[in-house]
């Protein structure tokens, strides 16, 4: 899968490489009204990773279904919209517009997003937060719902359970960790958000450990995503229990990555004697 964020709202990579070749297409994050974002900059390499500071910039749901959802109905691979809100009702409100729009696959409900001063990460460090918003996407909503977990909390396992428990039918994890840089000329913070959220792989320890932990305590499939750059990656996150992976920075790279992961883990069977994937799905629980 693509991972929200990372790959637009997937016809913009439509000439870079077949999409129709990945398993799912996550949009970047949609919001009830249309946002301008952070300001700049909004962006900074750091060693083997890099911070982000978008801020959900985005056209807002009523763009998203009119412009959006018409180019992904001639796809067949499935698009699932990432969606942000301010409140509970927000989230619930734009559950309910997505509903019956030919086009959209399922819901991504993020509550991890670092980098607004509003909803985002503020609902998914709390596991009674957490539990709200999904229990309302869901009553909102026919569509498969995705939540997305944020690392920066002290226990992800808790909230993965109370969103779970709440009818979330997936959760994915890890967003991005807060971080921040500074620029010793100005002396001031580099990003005009002070902080941003820390993405590559730099995180993918973190993002497997937490994948690992999770995928023991639920029964709902858990979707990896965190510095995720090769077959050898992605095997790691299966392994620890990801029904499957999202790839996302490694795509500003080499927009092939997922591609090539695919194929590696393909051939990686063949070698192997492996008849069906779900053979590698937990091997090391």
């Amino acid at each position: 899968m693509a991972a929200s964020g990372t790959f637009g709202y997937g016809h913009e990579y439509a000439r870079l490489i077949d999409i129709e070749r990945l398993g799912a297409i996550v949009s970047k994050g949609t919001t009830l009204r249309p946002r301008l974002g952070n300001p700049q900059p909004r962006i900074a390499e750091t060693p083997a990773g890099m911070l982000n500071a978008i801020g959900l910039e985005n056209i807002g749901i009523e763009a998203v279904i009119q412009e959006k959802a018409p180019i992904w109905v001639r796809w067949k691979v499935p698009v699932v919209v990432n969606i942000a809100g301010e409140t509970v009702d927000e989230y619930a409100t734009i559950a309910t517009m997505l509903e019956g729009v030919d086009g959209v696959a399922g819901i991504e409900v993020n509550i991890s997003c670092p980098n607004v001063a509003e909803g985002g990460m503020a609902f998914g460090i709390r596991s009674d937060t957490a539990a709200q918003v999904t229990a309302a996407v869901k009553a909102s909503t026919s569509l498969p719902v995705i939540v997305k977990l944020t690392p920066n909390v002290t226990d992800i396992v808790s909230i993965a359970e109370a969103v779970a428990a709440s009818g979330a039918d997936a959760v994915s994890l890890i967003n991005t960790l807060v971080g921040m840089t500074i620029d010793i000329t100005t002396r001031r913070p580099f990003l005009g958000n002070i902080s941003g959220g820390l993405s590559g792989p730099a995180i993918r320890p973190i993002a497997l450990r937490m994948v690992y932990e999770v995928a023991k305590a639920v029964d709902i499939p858990v979707i990896g995503v965190g510095g995720i750059t090769s077959t050898s990656d992605a095997l790691q996150f299966l392994m620890a229990g990801a029904s499957a992976v999202q790839v996302g920075t490694a795509i500003f790279v080499n927009p092939q990555t997922p591609l090539e992961i695919i194929d590696g883990l393909r051939q990686f069977m063949e070698r192997e004697g492996a008849k069906d994937i779900t053979e590698l799905i937990g091997a090391a629980l």
